[in-house]
């Protein structure tokens, strides 16, 4: 079980680390050369050295492809080492979080009630798995949802009791997806920055949800030398920028940094819009800055960023509201500073404990590799991710329409309907259910009458894609298209909804029109290799040889087992 311990800080200069960086690179890579070969590909430096701030990736080996959803990982730091280690650190807890999830012996199947028989008095309680989706309910009632599904149980500790209990862990995996994990040089530096990621996370959603009013940071009062120099760096390239207090009444201090360069944008440069959270202003200012250079390409490359924690702004009138707020100097933020990570981390836990919310985390450090890295959540954080009509129902739900065996799972869903009265998600897993049992038509039907049902916008396009994807699958081209129209209507930040209307277009022979779609995929995510080979097919149907040899050639590079691109790249070369 995880025990935390004194943690002193040994490197204090831009992060606050139990080694320094050039350390950690050091260990880490040999560690990994050593351990866990095939993991690593190699580290690189990316930025082009406009700003002076590094960026570094790390690309991930054969062996953590195989179980890794990313390909590579990217690292910030105000030194070349301190980014090249974030780069590292990025890729162990990925690694180890993924490994930790495909290994079965590290779980206890049982339902709740079994989970309560097995482990008496030890078991998270009910209220805090309500807490966790913001939903009050009778506790005999949630018990009856939760039993309905074997659950994923580990020990987790509670950081503030330092007492173990046992968790549901894929409950809040749904709800987080590896959102909290974490790696450090100790446990304990671990488990501070899976917690101030959760902060940060928390506090980004809740205000991009409200816009309240949010004071604006005086740039003139980021005295700390890394910090004031960081500024400078944007300064002396025509950088305007925008710092506000994002801290919101916790713990700990989180700075938002709204960036973008005036010669660049919208041409070769977009608006970033990001923030940091640490146990001291001054490093939490380092941490928002240095993420804008991780994310911005140096203002001068056409990078795309896919949004995570906050929205992506495209117009500068967006920004308006980030500065109305009153001016406040950096060190007027909360702090937990100390020169123990341990401190540190005991004190957060402490007065997050006050405010009604619980730090737990779990040990996922790789068995081989063991470089400390954990999975942390907070029960009642938001995560912007996660739609705002959460309930333990439709998360329950979820996981009946997707995992569980098709007749007991429709058991299951009535079972759901009856306590909440016919809940709007029903028909929306009920075509799930449908979609697993190959039965398209009943889809169509069922995700066409949770359309008319869902709450908000987000969960409107979600069933209208389903709808149009169900019709797909009856090679329904044609009536698809108005149900993806309508999807993006709602939600035009979705890029499997631009792709799935290029390829029904793409069927219709709508070469053109689908390459326009395949285009707004691939602004989304410039990275997306079949949406460049498409792309390439649209230009190949279209009689523009070379734009397609360009466009297949590139999504080759990316996804090299695209054989239907081969194929036809090859035909183009007269191969």
């Amino acid at each position: 079980m995880l025990k935390l311990k004194t943690c002193p800080k040994a490197y204090s200069k831009d992060q606050d680390k139990a080694v320094s960086p050039e350390q950690t690179v050091a260990k880490v890579k040999a560690l990994l050369d050593e351990k866990c070969n095939g993991v690593l590909k190699c580290t690189r430096k990316i930025d082009t050295g406009r700003l002076g701030i590094p960026v570094f990736i790390s690309e991930c080996g054969d062996v953590a492809r195989d179980i890794m959803p990313t390909r590579k990982q990217m690292g910030k730091g105000a030194s070349v080492a301190q980014a090249e280690a974030s780069a590292l650190m990025e890729l162990v807890e990925r690694f180890s979080f993924f490994s930790f999830w495909n290994t079965p012996e590290n779980f206890t199947l049982a339902t709740y009630s079994e989970a309560e028989q097995l482990w008496p008095g030890k078991v998270i309680s009910i209220e805090k798995i309500l807490q966790s989706v913001g939903e009050e309910m009778e506790p005999d009632k949630a018990r009856v949802i939760l039993d309905l599904v074997r659950w994923h149980f580990h020990p987790a500790l509670n950081v503030h009791t330092g007492e173990a209990e046992y968790i549901p862990l894929d409950w809040f995996k749904i709800l987080n997806e590896f959102n909290g994990s974490s790696a450090g040089n100790t446990p304990e530096e671990s488990v501070l920055q899976g917690g101030c990621e959760l902060v940060e996370r928390h506090v980004c959603a809740v205000i991009d949800r409200d816009r309240p009013e949010v004071p604006v940071i005086d740039p003139a009062s980021c005295e700390d030398e890394v910090l004031s120099e960081l500024c400078k760096c944007f300064d002396d390239n025509g950088i305007k920028y925008i710092i506000n207090d994002f801290s919101f009444g916790m713990p700990l201090p989180t700075v938002a940094v709204t960036a973008w360069d005036p010669s660049t944008f919208p041409g070769m440069s977009e608006i970033v819009f990001t923030a940091g959270t640490s146990a001291s202003p001054c490093k939490a200012a380092i941490r928002a800055f240095t993420e804008v250079a991780q994310l911005a390409g140096d203002f001068e490359t056409g990078r795309v960023y896919e949004a995570s924690g906050l929205p992506k702004f495209t117009e500068i009138e967006q920004t308006g509201w980030l500065g109305a707020g009153g001016c406040v100097k950096l060190d007027n933020l909360p702090s937990v500073e100390h020169n123990d990570i341990y401190e540190e981390l005991k004190l957060f836990a402490s007065r997050l404990e006050e405010q009604g919310y619980t730090l737990y985390s779990v040990d996922t450090t790789h068995p081989e590799l063991g470089v400390p890295a954990n999975y942390n959540f907070v029960p009642g954080f938001h995560f912007r991710e996660r739609t705002p009509h959460a309930s333990l129902g439709l998360f329950v739900g979820r996981i009946l329409s997707e995992k569980v065996a098709l007749d007991i799972a429709g058991d299951g869903l009535d079972v759901i309907s009856d306590i909440y009265g016919e809940p709007y998600f029903i028909p929306f897993f009920e075509g799930m259910l449908a979609l697993r049992a190959g039965d398209t038509s009943r889809a169509v039907d069922m995700f066409a009458v949770a359309t008319e049902l869902q709450p908000a916008d987000e969960e409107k396009a979600l069933s209208a894609f389903y709808t149009a994807y169900a019709m797909s699958l009856e090679e329904r081209w044609s009536e698809a298209i108005p149900y993806l129209d309508r999807a993006i209507e709602f939600d035009d930040e979705a890029k499997e909804f631009f792709n799935l209307r290029g390829v029904a277009k793409f069927k219709n022979g709508e070469y053109a029109l689908a390459a326009v779609d395949f285009k707004s995929a691939l602004a989304l995510d410039s990275g997306s290799a079949s949406d460049l080979a498409n792309l390439g097919l649209c230009h190949k149907f279209m009689g523009e040889n070379d734009d397609a040899i360009e466009y297949l050639s590139t999504a080759l590079e990316l996804d090299p087992s695209l054989e239907f691109a081969r194929n036809h790249l090859e035909e183009l070369l007269g191969k």
